[in-house]
């Protein structure tokens, strides 16, 4: 019997999988096709991400270095309000890459990384957790003394172990047009109902086009009027969930999740690969598989370090549904030269941003 089982190989499944087994832990983790596929979801993060890999993966995984954002009310030809620092502000690499790099770190760290298993079946019990695991030769059963569901926004975990749902599940698309640009700059197009459209230049993979919106809206249709804007032709289309608020719990009996199917994500841009990661962290620091009162430690663990980041994330969020006349009050007034750091919205209130107002 494995003192864990993980439920998807994603960044925060591969990351907490990774830590326990250098921690000494038996671990086991799925994935139901091939670690880093399909892609379905941004790979524009913070330049925290290298203190996740391995010093060598840098040169592999980097895309373009990005210094600023800039912000428009309207489409590429409406007014763009900068914001910008004279350091890097955040990184593009290669997301497909960086998941593999993350699982091949969990299987040097002597986890058991199984890929094209489906977890289909998640049986919670008193001493352990039954899996019934499909592959292409039948199913087979698997026991642990926990299961870790990173499953994503469609948690099989979280269903089948009665967790509570997020608070709401937006509809995200995106594609890429193979055109080369190393631009300092990506553009956020705060057009799309509750949330925003973005345009990131990847050096030579090319720039990548995206859109997220409520269910029901016609994220589609945005989306060709967003590329239409910037005449462009995409190619290689891809779609997914994105998990905003998480539930008030995360964890059952023996049952605990972590990423986006703990919807442990900045509700301003529905990015999660670091919050995931550290919440990854933290539950390895907490949770003792011979102790399912531990759970609760991770619960409170994992809040402690990010509930006040989502929580000011909201509020950045509700701005994107202001009249259009105080955005462009709200963009004149504070764009400029930012010590703000892309994960953390209370670094607004640093010292080193609140010197960057106060000297414009």
């Amino acid at each position: 019997m494995y003192d864990f089982a993980v439920v998807g190989v994603g960044p925060a499944g591969a990351r907490f999988a990774r830590r326990a087994a250098e921690a000494g832990y038996d671990v086991v983790a799925f994935e139901r096709g091939t670690v880093g596929t399909p892609l379905a979801c941004s790979g524009h993060v913070s330049t925290d991400i290298w203190g996740y890999v391995p010093d060598d993966a840098k040169s592999e995984l980097l895309q373009n270095r990005v210094y600023g954002a800039r912000f428009h009310v309207g489409g590429p030809d409406s007014a763009a309000h900068p914001f910008y620092k004279r350091e890097e502000v955040s990184n593009v690499i290669d997301r497909v890459e960086l998941d593999r790099t993350l699982a091949d770190c969990a299987r040097e760290a002597g986890a058991d990384v199984w890929e094209q298993h489906t977890v289909v079946d998640v049986d919670e019990r008193a001493e352990d957790v039954a899996l019934t695991v499909s592959n292409e030769d039948g199913t087979e059963a698997v026991r642990a003394k926990m299961v870790a569901g990173c499953d994503g926004p469609t948690s099989r975990v979280r269903k089948q172990c009665g967790l509570p749902e997020p608070g709401e599940i937006l509809h995200g698309v995106l594609a890429f047009d193979p055109a080369p640009d190393d631009g300092d700059f990506v553009d956020v197009h705060l057009t799309a109902p509750r949330f925003f459209a973005w345009r990131i230049p990847r050096g030579d993979a090319g720039v990548e086009y995206g859109l997220g919106a409520p269910p029901g809206t016609s994220v589609n249709e945005l989306f060709d009027r967003l590329t239409a804007a910037y005449d462009v032709d995409t190619e290689h289309f891809c779609s997914g969930a994105i998990p905003i608020g998480p539930p008030e719990r995360v964890h059952s009996r023996r049952a605990f999740l972590i990423g986006d199917a703990a919807a442990q994500t900045k509700p301003f841009t529905g990015g999660g690969i670091l919050y995931g990661m550290t919440a990854a962290d933290c539950a390895v620091d907490a949770v003792d598989p011979d102790d399912p009162g531990s759970l609760r430690d991770y619960e409170s663990a994992w809040r402690a370090e990010l509930s006040r980041e989502i929580a000011l994330g909201r509020w950045i969020r509700r701005a994107y549904s202001l009249p259009e006349p105080v955005q462009q009050l709200g963009l004149r007034a504070l764009s400029g030269e930012i010590g703000v750091h892309m994960d953390r919205p209370t670094s607004f209130f640093s010292r080193e941003h609140l010197a960057k107002l106060v000297g414009r």
